[in-house]
């Protein structure tokens, strides 16, 4: 039976008629409300009072997470139990990043040793390569790393490696290198990675679960190019290695098997970046004493999220609260607002973290669903955002927002004469646009201003548009950003567990691949035969037609 059929479904949707009477304006005028709806832990503090919810509304969330089972479910994954069942895979991201010691059994292996195992062999080899011992095919160092991978393999390394790069101890531990990520087969992003690099410094670290895919295993064979062209076949061995578990391609691909960093059919590519995929870029960059901590405030939200009763649940207060607004009231957009440009590439990841787990039509048992799940996820770091699309958000549609911010800044600058310091301007803004969104601005206090009768209409903000702000304490290290990507990957399940479908499997990623195959044979017979293009629709046939004679 849908979920949508029970009686905590039926009274939620029914209060969300209820709620439309109350504004936030209002809301917000209330002590005790303010103070019931905030939850810290960890060092984060979570305030959803600006959310459109009375006590009541919470209350009744919590009775929809009971009638979904959520403890259940959670408990479930934590175990290692094959919860995504359209690949008979268990799911255990968390497993990556669980103590040395801790135990979570798969097919009767403690999958936490093999982690660990890995984690040594990749310090390993990256503390080689930072200290020069590995050296390249004409003996000099290698100073400079092009991680290859597409999606996954990519989205999560890059953004912890931006939200890293300006930490004052990462950035000392990185001093010399560099690390960039080539991910578009669009061979501009070739050109731009391999912009100022010499071959002679540089390793590339190909990651590919399979050593299959289409666009890694292209650029992989372009840098190899790029490779073999200035420094020979053999500098192969020297400059490549592999994120993968097909060690046979690996070996035919011309790396040393024993080069190859494993990892499990149980980690989802976008719940990867604590693997291997994401461990050593990193590593190569920051050294493993930085990356440890990352991989230790993940756990902490992992534990936070496995033990702390729902009411008090960060990623639990976080995912109901997104289903609250994208399917009960109907609000399907979500805006990632980070007041931190080191989080810049955060609402890309989340992007594909979210919208590729709950971006689905069916539930579990193959039905179609009678209700929409999923949410579409943008962002932009404040206040670069402020200047670009919250127009929309002050006046246009509803989209619930997520605020984050710092008590502090990683490069603390104050000017002699200014009245604050820049991370104080920068945090004005973090405390005002939530407020601004919630209570919004009337046309009586429009008039009040003395504003000219036909520009009122135009100055007035309705306000009661909802939002979480999440503040972190201290600045924005290693062990912080594990705490948020764990955060945004359980609010992630929990949605998904709520709605009853699969986050952890994305079949709709495949019909583009098949069809790109057909194309792809087409352009090479064209090109190297001739071949009239038939096959395809009208339209794509008159296309292909254009493309091939330009």
């Amino acid at each position: 039976m849908s979920i949508a059929a029970s009686t905590a479904w039926k009274t939620l949707s029914s209060h969300a008629e209820a709620i439309a009477s109350h504004h936030l304006r209002d809301l917000l005028n209330d002590p005790g409300r303010c103070r019931a709806m905030v939850a810290e832990a960890e060092g984060i503090t979570l305030d959803f009072s600006r959310q459109n919810a009375t006590a009541e509304t919470v209350k009744l969330l919590l009775d929809l997470a009971e009638e979904a089972k959520l403890r259940a479910k959670i408990e479930a994954m934590f175990r290692g139990d094959r919860i995504n069942t359209t690949e008979d895979r268990a799911v255990l991201h968390v497993a990556l990043r669980a103590p040395q010691g801790a135990s979570i059994t798969v097919d009767g292996v403690n999958v936490v040793d093999e982690v660990h195992t890995v984690l040594e062999k990749i310090r390993g080899f990256s503390d080689r390569v930072r200290s020069g011992e590995w050296k390249g095919a004409t003996g000099k160092p290698l100073t400079d790393v092009v991680s290859i991978g597409i999606g996954g393999s990519y989205l999560g390394p890059e953004f912890v490696h931006e939200a890293l790069r300006t930490d004052p101890y990462c950035a000392q531990a990185a001093q010399g290198r560099r690390l960039r990520f080539l991910a578009n087969v669009d061979p501009i992003d070739v050109a731009r990675n391999l912009e100022g690099l010499n071959p002679e410094t540089t390793l590339v670290v190909i990651v590919s679960k399979t050593f299959t895919t289409a666009e890694t295993m292209l650029n992989a064979k372009t840098l190899r190019q790029w490779l073999v062209g200035s420094l020979g076949p053999e500098s192969v061995a020297k400059h490549m290695v592999a994120v993968s578990t097909n060690l046979d391609g690996v070996r035919d691909f011309g790396i040393d098997p024993a080069n190859a960093f494993g990892f499990w059919d149980w980690v989802g590519g976008r719940y990867s970046v604590c693997s291997a995929v994401g461990v050593v870029p990193l590593a190569l960059q920051y050294g493993m004493d930085r990356v440890e901590p990352f991989l230790e405030g993940a756990h902490a939200i992992d534990r936070h999220f496995l033990e702390t009763p729902f009411e008090r649940n960060l990623p639990a207060l976080l995912g109901l609260f997104g289903v609250w607004n994208s399917t009960f009231l109907q609000r399907p957009d979500r805006a990632l607002l980070p007041y931190c440009q080191a989080l810049l590439k955060l609402a890309p990841h989340i992007q594909q973290v979210d919208m590729e787990s709950n971006g689905k039509r069916v539930g579990l048992d193959g039905h179609a669903l009678p209700y929409p799940t999923g949410e579409v996820d943008f962002g932009e770091p404040g206040t670069n955002g402020q200047h670009s699309f919250y127009q929309l958000l002050h006046q246009g549609r509803v989209v619930p927002a997520d605020f984050i911010g710092f008590t502090r800044s990683q490069t603390p600058v104050s000017v002699e004469g200014e009245a604050v310091s820049n991370h104080d301007e920068l945090m004005a803004n973090f405390f005002a646009q939530p407020d601004a969104l919630a209570v919004g601005k009337t046309a009586e206090e429009v008039e009040a201003e003395g504003v000219p009768a036909e520009l009122v209409p135009h100055k007035v903000f309705p306000g009661n548009r909802p939002s979480n702000v999440l503040l972190l304490d201290g600045w924005l290290t290693p062990e912080a950003c594990g705490k948020l990507l764990a955060l945004y990957e359980h609010r992630t399940a929990v949605q998904g567990f709520l709605w009853g479908i699969n986050s952890f499997d994305q079949w709709g990623v495949e019909l583009g691949k098949v069809l790109a195959k057909q194309v792809r044979s087409q352009l090479s017979a064209s090109r190297k035969e001739s071949a009239q293009v038939e096959g395809f629709n009208p339209s794509t046939t008159a296309l292909l037609r254009k493309y091939l004679g330009a």
